[in-house]
């Protein structure tokens, strides 16, 4: 039986993005655009925008400014932001209106680059980002933006077009600001590009532009951006595509590996591939191993997919860990002590059923289930010996034989060939050997 969906695809989603939705806004800085020494107004333009111009200047130490302002900032309804905003308009003077007049004389490309950078600085003063845009986008077309601050200005367009809704507009400017090289100094780009793609419909064009990114970093031998490889894995993951998602995924999880990465990329998994309970086993595991496991419904799934009867040892296992960290309570696992009772039976057992299972009239099967229990024991090295045993008989379940075998290998910390062997498994439990073998790799491959 398929496992149940256990965790929310909103709530994977901003785990993923870092809650880009939330920090869409990040703080703006001054993008002051200083004319060249050369610059020359229009006459008619310097006489309406002088007053403008001065009442920006004189905003910093104007206190009716500065509290009329911060409403504006603090404002949360359509109401309060327009009363913040007409309180910032009647401290400065009226300047809306002797903005409009100014941007009617704006005929020449300096005329327009002043009064975009005055356009923006108001809105900044009263919280409008849509006022913020038009300014912004007034000092590109201007002509006149010097190259220094170009994808600065690109990429602030951009932000404020997102904050506004439109969202195509967004993924223009922050695309230009992107491909000259820009980087914001609170990493947001990449994000908020993705997401502006995103939501403008347009998923496949987040999923190139990070791929780009990612193939380039692989050619140069360099480690690929944890904020490109977590855009391509929301992209895909958006798109449900299972083969892309367990890639980028598995990257993740082997050059940013932590409990949280090991979570999402486990959690991603889980949800697209729809394994069997036999299959979903060897991804708990994984989860165990690196610390993903989290909350109760986690141990439950652990616990509904190994059989107590065939690993009591290991159920035993997992259901102490859930109880000493308090994720589960002694309802939750009443059959505990039946399972503790099975263990030292068990555990005598062992060297027989090796004994039996390296036998030459052994089968498969049967070579296969005592590596199984060795696995299920931690007996790593006599788990490796078996499997390989195993794939040399025939009627062998060669893509459960080499997943395992390529588990016990990383475990034993023997990553080169935990890799090699993990790479032969196909069919529906490759994107489980995928996220092995990211294990195996990441004990190999720096954190840092």
């Amino acid at each position: 039986m398929a496992r149940k969906f256990l965790i929310s695809r909103i709530a994977l989603a901003v785990a993923m993005t870092g809650g880009i939705a939330a920090a869409a806004a990040p703080t703006m800085v001054a993008a002051k655009e200083k004319a060249p020494a050369k610059a020359t107004f229009s006459k008619e333009y310097a006489a309406v925008a002088a007053p403008v111009d001065k009442a920006i200047a004189d905003s910093k130490a104007n206190a009716a400014v500065q509290a009329a302002s911060q409403k504006a900032q603090a404002a949360k309804t359509d109401a309060e932001k327009a009363a913040a905003k007409a309180e910032v308009d009647a401290a400065m003077g009226g300047v809306l209106a002797q903005l409009q007049t100014a941007e009617a004389q704006a005929t020449q490309p300096f005329d327009k680059l002043k009064q975009g950078e005055m356009t923006r600085n108001v809105g900044v003063l009263m919280n409008d980002p849509a006022m913020q845009h038009k300014g912004l986008v007034m000092m590109l077309d201007s002509g006149q933006t010097s190259p220094e601050s170009l994808g600065q200005i690109q990429y602030l367009a951009g932000v404020t077009a997102y904050q506004s809704g439109k969202y195509d507009v967004a993924a223009r400017y922050l695309q230009q600001s992107f491909d000259g090289g820009y980087r914001d100094t609170q990493n947001m780009i990449q994000p908020l590009l993705a997401d502006s793609y995103k939501r403008s419909n347009n998923p496949q064009a987040a999923l190139a532009m990070v791929q780009k990114e990612l193939e380039a970093a692989k050619a140069s031998g360099t480690k690929p951006s944890e904020t490109s490889i977590r855009s391509a894995l929301q992209a895909s993951y958006d798109a449900k595509q299972l083969a892309p998602s367990t890639e980028y995924a598995a990257m993740l999880a082997q050059y940013y590996p932590s409990p949280a990465s090991w979570n999402i990329s486990t959690s991603i998994v889980r949800q697209l591939a729809s394994l069997q309970n036999a299959e979903n086993l060897d991804l708990m595991r994984l989860m165990n191993v690196t610390g993903a496991m989290k909350d109760k419904r986690d141990y439950l799934e652990y616990l509904q997919n190994v059989d107590p009867r065939a690993f009591p040892g290991e159920a035993v296992k997992i259901m102490d860990q859930g109880l000493a960290k308090n994720l589960l309570t002694q309802a939750d696992v009443p059959d505990r002590g039946n399972s503790a009772g099975r263990v030292a039976a068990d555990k005598a057992s062992l060297p027989a059923t090796e004994r039996d299972a390296l036998k030459p009239a052994a089968t498969a099967a049967q070579v296969t289930g005592a590596g199984d229990v060795f696995l299920s024991y931690e007996d790593y090295p006599k788990a490796e010996t078996l499997y390989k045993a195993a794939l040399a008989k025939s009627g062998v379940d060669a893509n459960k034989a080499n997943l395992r075998l390529g588990m016990a290998q990383a475990m034993q910390g023997k990553a080169a060939d935990a890799q090699a062997t993990l790479a032969k498994v196909t069919g529906t439990r490759a994107p489980v050997a995928k996220l092995w073998a990211a294990y195996a790799a990441s004990k190999a491959t720096p954190a840092s």
